[in-house]
């Protein structure tokens, strides 16, 4: 699975500001910036991704995936 793979399967499910990816094509980062992560915990956030990504996780296709998952606010906090 591609950088490029993630990104749109997320896109799809979630609308997002920014996408960061890096990955070695079986572990990934990610950083996602996104207004609907508004009042979420953080394990809501990441449920949230992957959901998006179905079961991809559970065969393998999507070995692993680490996030950070940021509102814009976060996000332009983080800019400054």
């Amino acid at each position: 699975m591609t950088a490029e793979d993630i990104r749109a399967l997320i896109e799809q499910g979630i609308a997002c500001q920014h996408i960061e990816l890096e990955g070695d094509g079986r572990h990934w980062f990610a950083t996602i910036v996104s207004p609907e992560f508004e009042g979420l915990m953080r394990i809501q956030r990441h449920k949230k991704v992957y959901a998006t990504l179905g079961n991809r996780m559970h065969t393998d296709e999507l070995h692993a995936l680490s996030m950070k998952t940021l509102t814009p606010a976060e996000w332009q906090a983080q800019q400054a």
